[in-house]
């Protein structure tokens, strides 16, 4: 961008059984049992649930998958103020242990705090800033505002794209929004990863997929990462649509939830 405007740029980050109204979980056996969504004092039928069968991967479908005591939450989106979240919110608040835990979930979506997690578990990550104006050129930039979703992101070369992208991420500099800077020769990759395993053209990153899943739990998601040469660098998480996913990879989630595969 040809000059600095409002804002200044803070530093990278790199330069709910019984009375008591408890969902009725299936006890912890050999094998691990599932069910797909929590009700309030009544056991959930196991074959069915939102009028589903079992182990479908329908829109706004949520699964549980309970093993060795914990239950894994399986779903499209776990954002703030979603079922999913209060799914997670209801078994922590009971003591139930229960992965992602609601406090990864909302650290893996807001893009600074998904990269400062996974620094610092040793993941290479993106330099970032956050800024209200000014965007180094070329960078890829991130809504930061309580509507933004980290599935939204827009790669900037230019001054005028970038006033653009910048008026509108930030409802004509309102909130902030996160950037950041890429080389001339990076390109932008994205891999969903389930329960830290991915499938299809991904066996390059499948490492940091798994350091990715054991640091945040997220059975099903979609990493974003930059491209340089050989190296990897992890620029955001995002939430993943059951319709958007390879048939390679509904057919790994689908063997989890049919026991075909073990946590």
């Amino acid at each position: 961008m040809s000059g600095r405007r409002n804002g200044s740029v803070r530093a990278s980050g790199a330069a709910a059984a019984g009375d008591t109204g408890f969902p009725v979980l299936p006890a912890p056996r050999a094998e691990h049992g599932i069910q797909e969504k929590l009700l309030p004092v009544q056991q959930v039928d196991s074959s069915r649930a939102n009028g589903h069968r079992e182990g479908s991967l329908l829109r706004d479908s949520l699964h549980l998958l309970e093993r060795d005591g914990i239950c894994h939450v399986i779903s499209e989106d776990y954002s703030y103020k979603t079922e999913p979240y209060y799914t997670i919110l209801d078994c922590e608040l009971r003591g139930k242990e229960v992965r992602p835990k609601s406090s990864d979930v909302i650290d893996a979506y807001v893009v600074p705090m998904c990269l400062e997690r996974a620094k610092l578990a040793g993941i290479p990550v993106a330099e970032w800033g956050i800024a209200q104006g000014f965007v180094p050129l070329p960078s890829i930039i991130y809504g930061l505002n309580y509507f933004a979703t980290s599935a939204d992101y827009s790669l900037v070369r230019d001054d005028a794209k970038a006033r653009e992208v910048i008026a509108h991420v930030t409802n004509k500099g309102k909130y902030p929004f996160c950037y950041q800077k890429i080389g001339a020769g990076t390109t932008v990759h994205s891999c969903v990863t389930i329960f830290g395993r991915t499938a299809g053209s991904c066996a390059a990153v499948a490492g940091l997929a798994q350091k990715i899943y054991d640091l945040f739990s997220i059975p099903l998601v979609t990493m974003v990462f930059l491209r340089d040469g050989d190296e990897y660098r992890l620029s955001s998480l995002s939430p993943t649509k059951y319709s958007k996913i390879s048939t390679d990879e509904r057919s790994l989630l689908t063997a989890y939830l049919a026991h075909q595969e073990f946590l």
